[in-house]
């Protein structure tokens, strides 16, 4: 790989790097940063925690991130974000903490990943406090803010706090509508999550493949398997949606729990992709519920037996 010799190019080479999760050229490129003496440029060094943290190198990201004299807004917010989304949570909101005690500006990029990070915690106390913030920064009808808000009060069981966020909001995106569904759904309140899909399609707004996806988990978990076998029909036949891998789960899961267990073995011979575990688990599961305790397997075929 022939490689340039000044920091803008390098620049521009490691931000491919965090586009593409590219590790292998993300290495050769620190090298070379290393032998050029770029790596103390603490541009340079933002650019490298940001493609480690593409590249789910928190380790790696979080030492180039200590030696950083100057650490930005923008630093702070790719640490937070690199740690929310490899799952450590608390390291997220401690980062967050030590941003807020350095006195660092917060922009639109900081709180989205904070708030992911509240809402996998489920701690309610401090989302409250963070849309404290998101108000008194401007950000409370910033389309991010609002879909992380939603999404944190509805793993937090607050779905009235949820719900308002989403009616104040003078746009939406399927991220909104799939946030607030799943919010409901996750709770039980499936009738809500319904309604929500009817106004969606009113307001003009086409469901995609992760809609259904949250559609069919509501009614998986709420045991409404007519409603279900509509909208899995309506994704094929009106929307066009390939089922997907998650798609045959939820449809697997529903009609195992109601003990259609034939039925819920046409969908797992019917799909074109391998199942996967989680599918063999929802399945397995109803199997084991209603008495189906034997699976004879012959090539691709296999059958139930009692």
């Amino acid at each position: 790989m022939g490689l340039p010799r000044d920091i803008p190019s390098y620049a521009s080479l490691l931000e491919q790097c965090c586009n593409t999760k590219n590790l292998h050229k993300l290495g050769i490129l620190h090298s070379q940063t290393i032998k050029l003496g770029f790596c103390y440029n603490d541009f340079i060094r933002a650019k490298l925690v940001s493609s480690y943290s593409a590249c789910s190198q928190m380790s790696d990201a979080q030492l180039i991130f200590s030696f950083t004299n100057r650490k930005s807004t923008f630093l702070y917010n790719t640490i937070i974000r690199g740690y929310s989304s490899t799952n450590q949570f608390h390291l997220s909101l401690a980062s967050f903490h030590q941003m807020l005690q350095l006195r660092k500006s917060i922009d639109l990029n900081t709180l989205p990943a904070v708030l992911k990070s509240v809402a996998a915690l489920s701690s309610l106390r401090l989302g409250r406090r963070l849309h404290s913030f998101v108000l008194v920064h401007g950000f409370s009808f910033d389309l991010a803010h609002c879909n992380a808000l939603i999404t944190m009060y509805g793993k937090c069981g607050d779905l009235q706090s949820g719900r308002k966020v989403f009616d104040k909001m003078p746009e939406r995106n399927l991220i909104t509508w799939c946030a607030m569904m799943g919010a409901y759904g996750m709770h039980g309140n499936s009738d809500e999550v319904f309604w929500l899909f009817d106004r969606m399609l009113d307001s003009g707004v086409q469901p995609d493949g992760a809609i259904f996806t949250t559609v069919l988990t509501a009614c998986s978990h709420g045991g409404r398997v007519e409603k279900g076998e509509e909208y899995f029909e309506m994704m094929v036949k009106r929307f066009e949606l390939r089922p997907s891998k998650e798609h045959c789960t939820c449809m697997v899961d529903m009609l195992g729990r109601a003990g259609r267990i034939e039925q819920a073995k046409g969908i797992v011979e019917s799909m074109e992709m391998e199942p996967d575990a989680g599918l063999w688990r929802a399945f397995l599961g109803a199997c084991k519920i209603h008495g189906k305790y034997e699976i004879t397997v012959r090539g691709k075929h296999w059958t139930l037996q009692d």
